[in-house]
């Protein structure tokens, strides 16, 4: 493997002749399902999503990425559908719960024991990797976060719910690598939103979800979307902790937050997704920006234990503006690469 390999956390923007973009950025990601959003009608999606992911799987390869993923395309949002494939939900009466900002939404709501029906993205894997040579990284929605996204009528407790979460992924992961993904990526946003709950039960379930997982896996923690939360902490209310999974890659955010990069020192052993890329502005980063921001973190991590990635999905960003940005973090990371 290249050094310093540069990878997506997840999501490229979808077209517009796809989504409705505008109504998705004027809400918090969706935690039920909203068949409104897509532009295309429901007997040409499953194509109309299928040519969409081949655009997202050429910009990456154009800009120079060395693990690809399938940008997320056929999902409202990142954890939703997933969350809403599940048995054990009731998609008629929807659940209230609140975001990490504070606001209301709705939510699954649980009226009986989560279980995994089927396999969700199987078909999105084997779709990824039949349409590339590259590594390829598939993510899912993570116990913890997904157990913050429900309202639970039905457990005794939401740890008990959050470990029946971890099952379910704990499935569809292995099945994944099954169908040829060389990483799988948990998102775990929630971990930082909510870090007493984390340590609570929330590593537990993260742990339960990776049980017996061969493959190379990754845990993203995030501080929100940029677009959507825009005040951001000066560090992680929740990261050393992770040095205690058994996960093998990190995911962080040090661009926008400007983090003090001292904080990865507690996570040496792991690899780190680094991100690089500011998603807060249109402003396509520099080369040498990118660099100095890889440098930067250099002191703390051993460089073949970086991933380089943006801060987070980057679904929210113009087109144009996502993959000009890509382009530079591909481009900064060659620059640290021939210094090394």
């Amino acid at each position: 493997m290249t050094l310093l390999p540069t990878s997506l956390v997840g999501s490229y923007p979808q077209p517009d002749w796809l989504i409705d973009r505008e109504k998705l950025a004027g809400r918090f990601p969706p935690r039920v399902r909203v068949n409104e959003l897509w532009r295309v009608a429901p007997e040409w999606l499953d194509q109309a999503q299928d040519d969409a992911t081949l655009l997202a799987i050429r910009d990456q390869e154009r800009a120079g990425l060395d693990i690809l993923t399938d940008g997320e395309m056929r999902r409202e949002s990142y954890s939703n559908r997933f969350a809403t494939a599940l048995n054990g939900v009731d998609l008629d009466n929807h659940g209230e719960a609140l975001d990490r900002s504070g606001h209301p939404n709705p939510v699954p709501r649980i009226v009986g024991k989560i279980k995994r029906r089927h396999s969700v993205q199987v078909r999105d894997v084997k779709f990824l990797r039949a349409n590339t040579d590259r590594q390829i990284k598939i993510t899912v929605p993570g116990p913890f976060t997904m157990s913050q996204q429900a309202q639970n009528d039905f457990y005794e407790s939401e740890a008990e719910m959050a470990l029946d979460y971890a099952a379910a992924v704990n499935e569809e992961i292995k099945d994944l690598f099954d169908a040829g993904a060389d990483y799988v990526q948990i998102d775990e946003p929630y971990m930082q939103a909510r870090p007493e709950k984390a340590r609570e039960y929330g590593l537990d379930a993260l742990n339960a979800a990776l049980d017996g997982v061969k493959g190379k896996t990754a845990v993203h923690i995030c501080f929100g979307y940029a677009a959507i939360i825009h005040e951001r902490p000066e560090g992680y209310s929740f990261l050393p902790e992770l040095s205690e999974c058994c996960v093998n890659q990190v995911s962080i955010e040090t661009a926008q937050s400007n983090l003090d990069t001292s904080v990865l020192e507690s996570l040496r052993g792991k690899t780190v997704i680094l991100g690089v890329i500011d998603l807060s502005t249109n402003e396509i980063e520099t080369p040498e920006t990118v660099a100095s921001r890889i440098r930067r973190a250099l002191p703390h991590v051993d460089a073949d234990k970086v991933i380089v990635a943006p801060d987070c999905g980057m679904k929210y960003l113009p087109r144009e503006v996502a993959f000009g940005k890509m382009k530079a973090m591909a481009d900064g990371a060659k620059l640290v690469r021939a210094e090394l």
